[in-house]
């Protein structure tokens, strides 16, 4: 189990107003997330979760962490990768989110391998080259500095093990671009308003127009110190995912 450093165990975010935002959007959206992520991406989401984790590279009896791991879907896949002898904590600012993660988990037979912890994903608290695998799935994009967030990712992952980041992806391609705005625009916008939560999910392509691309963020990760960067991007570009591996 991973040693928790001297920061409290309820780490909080930081006072930035517009983090202050994201946390209230998150819990708000918390009752209906999972049923929108089915609806939204035609069940999809479970496919590029699954790569996400099968590309961290996790294995049996291993240690791993979940950042911005909302309902815990993440989560519950390492915990299955890594089995009854290995440990697997799902971190997220929002307390509603760890909330629908601990009852969704709550028929688990395996569920005592799972931790879950509120905490910032700029500030983890946990001591340095503790995991041996780490997953964040649609967190980057929203952590107000994407250079912090990847340095303490690479801070708590031990020599020789790897992040896998999932998240939006802007395409190259003008026609993919074209689909990808369409898409938010008459399918993910609608179906939310549907769910009561239009306003929280139209910020999507303006958060996704922010977004460094592939490129930029494989340069960031080189940046805060990963020896080895890939970003693959998935869906005809308009989802990706980061893999950045510390040196062994």
């Amino acid at each position: 189990m991973p040693a928790l450093n001297d920061s409290p165990r309820k780490a909080l975010s930081s006072t930035n107003a517009s983090q202050i935002d994201v946390q209230s959007l998150f819990n708000r959206i918390a009752p209906v997330y999972d049923s929108l992520n089915d609806w939204l991406s035609l069940g999809l989401h479970r496919v590029w979760k699954q790569m996400t984790v099968d590309w961290s590279q996790p294995f049996n009896g291993a240690t791993c962490l979940d950042v911005c791991c909302g309902s815990g879907d993440l989560t519950r896949l390492l915990a299955k990768a890594v089995g009854p002898d290995g440990h697997v904590v799902g971190l997220d600012f929002a307390t509603a989110q760890l909330t629908c993660a601990t009852q969704r988990t709550q028929s688990w037979l395996n569920r005592g391998s799972i931790e879950w912890i509120e905490g910032d994903a700029l500030a983890l608290p946990f001591h340095d080259n503790d995991f041996d695998a780490i997953t964040m799935g649609y967190g980057l994009r929203n952590v107000p500095d994407i250079a912090q967030s990847l340095s303490e990712l690479y801070r708590v992952l031990k020599p020789g093990a790897k992040a896998a980041i999932l998240d939006f992806h802007r395409p190259a391609d003008d026609v993919m671009k074209f689909v990808q705005q369409q898409y938010i625009d008459q399918l993910v916008v609608p179906i939310a308003r549907q769910f009561g939560v239009e306003e929280e999910y139209a910020y999507i392509f303006p958060s996704l127009q922010r977004f460094p691309n592939g490129q930029e963020q494989k340069a960031i990760a080189l940046d805060v110190g990963f020896s080895t960067v890939v970003h693959y991007a998935i869906s005809g570009g308009m989802m990706g995912v980061l893999v950045a591996q510390k040196q062994d």
